[in-house]
């Protein structure tokens, strides 16, 4: 393959074989998503049917499905795991005219669409789409074609992330390695497994995230919160929970500069269990022990991606607080179409500055941030605490300890009972006091309810965004737990304020 110049993002594969072309349809299968149009060019016998045929049985995860050719009935729809497929031939279309009177955009909404002979559907193609066009190459063997690859408008990126991906899997040893697609989180990453030599191991790609626009001080929001923009944290935050003997995944290939990684597949089963799911309550106290024993140590700041090159973890300061929580004003009230004033706003972020201020000033650990149960794996063939594999840690700052515990104990997706909590609490308070008998644990109660608070504030915004700007409502489900949760944290004599500026200005949740 390689890349071509154009106005969009083209580049050229040259197919063999079968396999060559089994290989393409899993390197595009891997990008595409719900609402997305991949238009199929070419001759008769080009192979745009076979083509079509191999994605689908390849996302449908079935080889034997029926995939007939829709030359006759224009279109065949298929109700796949991941989304809704349309395959549509256009063959026998005089034009674009009879598109209209065969509803086709309705047809076509929200699903994926493969469209055969797309020149009978000028004007109802959409500007974002990827065109693969197949050409015979007779000279090369009966069954070689090439296929010359274009992203129009924003798939122009996607395009080139599929060259860039197949690229780092050859220089990886992992070119000719089964590609399936798994779920991810509510970042922008995703994530595959690869099936090598019938040993698995997950692709991370995870490119680098724009910085976006200035938000505060000339600053976008990643940059005063501390998110990393690029894999470099999650290279180097492996290495240090492993060197600590814990289950974060070790690292077979990098290329940090293209955001991809090829790491260690801890499998996929999880501490909770049950339908609703709720915490394995031996499980969960596992991953509390982990944060006991991690958090008694003392652990630095800077630690090592590779030979010469270093990684300061960043402060979890002031600013960065305050700017999460100021997503319960950017977002969370608008879904319940409350405006309140800059006057109440500003005494808002007075009252989170002065119940945040003590703990800023507390002893300072690794918080991993993102410590709950879709980001923890039960491995139970390991021992003690590394039985918990640890997933995402790539936001990681230098914090207060009681951050992670609230993240655990106060589980945004699954329901974590008060006494669960309580009792867990109670477990992590004994584990620290038997380390260091001046272990304050009132100082740290304390810090665990506003941290608590403070986290429930940011999800109410971080969820009903991801709502609203991203397109995602199944989150909305779990407002319902958060603010319970929030609640709860705001009973602590300490927050009284905070309680009295939420109970005047946000309104119960209608459940």
């Amino acid at each position: 393959m390689f890349p071509i110049s154009s106005g969009s993002y083209s580049f050229t594969a040259a197919l063999a074989n079968e396999a060559a072309t089994y290989q393409l349809v899993r390197d595009i299968a891997a990008l595409i998503e719900a609402g997305d149009m991949i238009t199929l060019s070419g001759d008769l016998g080009a192979g745009k049917t076979t083509f079509a045929r191999e994605f689908i049985r390849y996302v449908a995860n079935d080889d034997t499905i029926e995939v007939p050719s829709p030359t006759f009935t224009l279109t065949q729809t298929y109700a796949l795991p991941r989304y809704s497929l349309v395959h549509t031939d256009l063959y026998r279309l005089s034009g674009p005219g009879e598109l209209a009177e065969l509803g086709f955009a309705e047809a076509t909404e929200g699903a994926v669409t493969l469209l055969e002979w797309p020149d009978r559907a000028t004007g109802f193609l959409p500007p974002d789409r990827l065109d693969i066009a197949l050409t015979l190459v007779p000279q090369q063997g009966p069954n070689a074609r090439s296929a010359h690859i274009t992203g129009y408008g924003s798939f122009a990126a996607r395009a080139e992330r599929v060259l860039v991906i197949r690229q780092f899997l050859d220089r990886s040893g992992f070119g000719q390695a089964d590609r399936r697609r798994i779920q991810g989180d509510a970042s922008t990453r995703s994530y595959e497994r690869l099936t090598r030599d019938r040993a698995t191991y997950i692709l991370m790609n995870s490119p680098k995230r724009p910085d976006g626009p200035p938000v505060r001080d000339g600053k976008p929001y990643s940059a005063i919160a501390h998110l990393a923009e690029s894999v470099t944290p999650f290279v180097a935050m492996a290495h240090a929970l492993r060197g600590r003997g814990l289950s974060a995944p070790a690292i077979f290939a990098a290329d940090r500069d293209a955001g991809l990684l090829i790491i260690e597949d801890l499998g996929d089963e999880s501490i909770v269990g049950g339908d609703p799911p709720a915490p394995n309550e031996p499980r969960y106290a596992a991953a509390t022990n982990l944060l006991a024993e991690l958090h008694c140590e003392t652990l630095e700041n800077v630690v090592p991606v590779e030979p010469g090159v270093e990684y300061r973890i960043p402060e979890y300061d002031m600013d960065a607080f305050l700017i999460e929580v100021d997503l319960l004003l950017d977002w969370y009230l608008p879904k319940l179409e409350i405006r309140i004033s800059d006057a109440k706003c500003d005494a808002y972020r007075a009252l989170w500055r002065e119940a945040l201020l003590p703990i800023t000033n507390d002893d300072q650990t690794w918080v991993l941030r993102d410590f709950h149960s879709p980001n923890l794996l039960w491995l139970p063939e390991r021992e003690g605490t590394a039985r918990v594999g640890l997933l995402d840690f790539q936001d990681a700052v230098m914090g207060p300890p009681a951050y992670d515990v609230a993240s655990l104990l106060q589980d945004a997706r699954v329901d974590v009972p008060e006494s669960l909590e309580i009792a867990l609490l109670s477990r992590y308070t004994r584990a620290r006091r038997s380390a260091n008998i001046a272990f304050d644990a009132a100082n740290f109660a304390r810090a665990y309810a506003t941290l608590a608070a403070q986290r429930a504030s940011k999800i109410l915004g971080i969820f009903a965004r991801l709502e609203r700007r991203d397109g995602k409502p199944q989150y909305l489900r779990h407002l319902p737990r958060v603010w319970g949760y929030l609640q709860r944290s705001l009973a602590h004599p300490e927050l009284k304020p905070l309680a009295a500026w939420y109970r005047a200005n946000v309104p119960p949740l209608k459940v």
